[in-house]
């Protein structure tokens, strides 16, 4: 089969721990033709749906890690599977892909994750239609809101919906210190929307990622522990991430979400849980397969690749 990966610039990744790299040796190792090219190489050409893209060849470590041949033009139709792997933030270039991946799914093309579905869900706001399972959370410009829900819950946490690993998280502790401030500088006086939410103190065992794939549950999570007077697991934020398995309330929530966001073409999905909570529903290009099989023996990528064969043999 051939994968095309749209990703970030091949040169950026973290050979070490990198997922999509995970993904593209599995994939090489099995017989599979890999594709490479970035979102910004997409168009839109002669009625079709098409990508500039290269042949890409892992190479053994100890050289340079990836061979590319030269610039082809192919449509995004024409490969066994498309995956995007771009990483955020999902501004309107990443938007402008999507609309473009969405045309090539018109034309036959099979993208992971489904375009119309990454639109659908925001990797915050997705987790407001779950609130049986989500913290005490509140969705606001104002913060006459914000002000409200601190003198409730007293211990909080302000975000913006628009961070990754961690960027413009904050806490407010019970005496509200910097409170206004935090909010007026994060929201920009009420120009971008903030989420908040009832600090957890079950964030000291981990904020846990756990792997939805194809519908199904990877067993162990990575616990992304905060270090030092962090509030943070993060791993972009300094966070250690332990492999562990998942608990019995932790597989429950993930059983649970895992057919119905596969059935809405979220092929693989990035959980994040502190305690039971759902805090995140990743769906861009969730990470932490390397970790995971490191330390654990269990081997993410393969899971992944197998149920892929799997989507693609079923579609």
């Amino acid at each position: 089969m051939d994968f095309l990966f749209i990703a970030d610039p091949l040169e950026s990744f973290k050979v070490s721990k990198d997922s999509t790299l995970a993904m593209m040796r599995v994939a090489q190792e099995a017989g599979h033709r890999l594709w490479f090219c970035q979102s910004r190489n997409l168009l839109w050409k002669d009625n079709l749906a098409t990508a500039d893209c290269q042949s890409l060849v892992i190479r053994p470590s100890g050289t340079s890690w990836f061979e590319l041949g030269d610039i082809q033009s192919r449509s995004l139709s024409s490969f066994s599977a498309v995956l995007m792997r771009t990483d955020p933030p999902f501004d309107i270039e990443y938007l402008n892909s999507t609309w473009l991946l969405s045309a090539a799914v018109r034309q036959g093309a099979k993208v992971f994750n489904h375009p119309a579905a990454i639109r659908d869900h925001s990797e915050k706001l997705s987790i407001t239609e779950f609130p049986d399972l989500i913290p005490a959370t509140l969705v606001t410009r104002e913060l006459s809101a914000v002000e409200a829900f601190h003198r409730q819950h007293q211990d909080i946490v302000i975000k913006p919906l628009d961070g990754m690993g961690g960027m413009g998280v904050f806490r407010v502790g019970a005496d509200g210190l910097n409170l206004a401030s935090i909010v007026e500088t994060l929201g920009e006086n009420g120009a971008r929307t903030l989420m908040v939410q009832r600090f957890l103190p079950e964030i000291a065992q981990g904020d846990k990622r756990v792997l939805l794939i194809g519908g199904e549950v990877v067993p162990f999570a990575l616990a992304r522990i905060p270090q030092g007077s962090e509030i943070r697991g993060n791993l972009a934020a300094g966070g250690k991430g332990v492999a562990m398995p998942l608990s019995a309330s932790e597989k429950a929530v993930a059983e649970y979400l895992a057919p119905i966001l596969n059935q809405r073409g979220l092929f693989l999905v990035g959980l994040d849980l502190i305690g039971a909570y759902v805090t995140e529903i990743n769906v861009t290009s969730p990470t932490c397969f390397v970790e995971i099989t490191e330390q654990s023996g269990f081997d993410v990528a393969q899971f992944w690749l197998t149920a892929l064969e799997k989507a693609l043999v079923s579609i």
